[in-house]
């Protein structure tokens, strides 16, 4: 988990033209603003790590450029402190400059010593600082920082990664040949959006920020590439229901899926537009899942489909349609997909009407309802004709070639997922590794098409959708952990982070 972020997310230049405008618009010192970042950085480290302070001896790794800068001022500080400290240089110093330089005499001045990385250096430190790599590298990690990152991984000890983790790309998420896996990272002046979504999320494990109290001014001279999803903005786009409200005021969802033997995907899909506040809502299915639909709930209004006719008459009185769970690929599945796609409502994407969209491109071409598409990685890699390898590697562009193949609103699910509507692009930070099983999309497509239903714009929906599920499962893994946890264990969970939503986030 991460402690609280700013909204704003940067790609790397980004930052370092926040980094410049500091230095150069508001007369910050360089080498001021190095001290301060390392110094945000120590601070962190002894409150993750207080043992440090009674007999831990810190052994830090650095580079040649700022980033190892910062890696020597944390070894000063603990110099200053008397901690026992080890420094790992992956250049000699003497060939440093600039700020990372007078980093390093400041150490040497404080009587600090370095040993140069060689594959026989010990690994000794109760805790591990990684100083080496910054936000600029390009290419995958080689030579002595390939193999320094190995060991640190190997070493099974706790790292602190300062600023980024080394040999991850800060504007992808992707780790460049291998990264540092970190357990806590300290990043300065901008959030780098690599850091929030597919494996940033792994290698730099707890996330924590410092502004270092740059002037909140030079924010406003860099529009950010990326927006996080937050409660605090979120909670202004859901409204307490009024008091003369009724059941159709809600709007009418219609969700249609479920072929043969697949039933469950379009239940939990409906339970969870019910638990987000969609007033009506019916299913269109195989009819040997009615029966235990019914059962299940009974307030979902069933009705077993057998041929596009049918569905067509289902369709008055509907707000929106979510399309997809459960739907299978067979002739059924592609008639009614066709249906949904000329209903002119807006209409959900997910799961196999995806697949069915990315095998026949004339789907798509024949669609006159406004598209909202919830993707995951294989779905996506499908529909771009693209390995899951590719779309992971840089999750940023898949999402933004969707939007352009398809139109409409895209959310492209996974750790970090991805909400873009052609113009705004947003982030979701919340969520973890226990929802990484099935049904969990089709609680996703339930929440986010009863946000549509109600008349919410598509957007809006995949924002508030898309954190609202992610929350719900964190809240559900804060209640019982997250091994274990099942996709309709969110239900209660959901309902509770609306109301709060609904109520200002109380």
């Amino acid at each position: 988990m991460s402690e609280w972020l700013p909204e704003a997310l940067y790609t790397a230049e980004q930052a370092r033209h926040l980094d410049a405008i500091a230095i150069n618009d508001y007369h910050i010192n360089g080498f001021e603003l190095m001290k301060r970042a390392g110094q945000a950085a120590f601070d962190r480290m002894l409150k993750r790590w207080p043992t440090l302070s009674r007999g831990g001896i810190l052994q830090i790794f650095c580079g040649a450029g700022n980033n190892g800068g910062d890696g020597y001022v944390v070894a000063c500080l603990a110099r200053q402190r008397y901690l026992p400290v080890r420094v790992i240089a992956l250049r000699n110093p003497d060939e440093l400059k600039g700020d990372a330089l007078r980093a390093w005499l400041w150490f040497r001045d404080l009587g600090g010593t370095t040993e140069s990385w060689s594959n026989n250096v010990t690994i000794t430190g109760s805790v591990l600082v990684d100083a080496m790599l910054g936000t600029g590298l390009i290419g995958d990690v080689q030579g002595d920082y390939l193999a320094a990152i190995q060991r640190l991984n190997a070493s099974g000890r706790s790292v602190l990664a300062v600023d980024i983790p080394s040999g991850l790309s800060a504007d992808t998420g992707a780790a460049l040949g291998d990264a540092v896996q970190a357990t806590m990272t300290v990043t300065f002046i901008g959030v780098k959006q690599g850091l929030l979504t597919g494996a940033g999320m792994r290698y730099c494990g707890e996330l924590c920020f410092s502004s270092l109290a740059v002037p909140d001014e030079i924010y406003q001279q860099e529009a950010p590439s990326s927006r996080l999803l937050r409660e605090q903005e979120l909670s202004g786009c859901v409204s307490p229901r009024v008091a003369d409200a009724n059941k159709g005021t809600h709007g009418h969802l219609l969700v249609i899926g479920g072929d043969h033997g697949m039933g469950g995907a379009v239940i939990m899909a409906a339970e969870a537009a019910l638990r987000t506040g969609v007033g009506l809502l019916t299913v269109a299915t195989r009819q040997e899942h009615v029966n235990a639909i019914n059962s299940r709930c009974p307030e979902i209004m069933a009705r077993g489909i057998s041929t596009p006719a049918s569905l067509s008459d289902l369709l008055t009185g509907k707000t929106a349609i979510v399309v997809g769970p459960g739907l299978g690929q067979s002739d059924w599945s592609r008639a009614l997909l066709s249906v949904a796609m000329v209903s002119g409502l807006p209409l959900l994407v997910d799961a196999d009407a995806l697949n069915l969209m990315a095998k026949d491109s004339r789907l798509l071409d024949a669609a006159t309802s406004s598209l909202l598409l919830t993707p995951h990685p294989g779905e996506a890699s499908r529909l771009l004709q693209v390995t899951i390898a590719e779309i992971q590697q840089n999750r940023f562009s898949a999402v933004t070639q969707l939007q352009q193949l398809c139109g409409g609103v895209v959310v492209l699910k996974g750790a970090g997922s991805l909400v873009f509507d052609g113009q705004s692009l947003s982030l979701c930070g919340a969520g973890n590794p226990g929802m990484a099983v099935a049904g969990m999309g089709d609680v996703l497509s339930g929440v986010i098409g009863s946000f549509l239903a109600q008349g919410y714009e598509p957007a809006t929906a995949g924002r508030v959708g898309v954190w609202l599920h992610a929350a719900a499962g964190d809240d559900c893994a804060e209640d019982a952990g997250q091994i274990g946890m099942k996709a309709c264990d969110l239900l209660p969970f959901l309902r509770r982070r609306l109301n709060q939503l609904a109520n200002g986030g109380i």
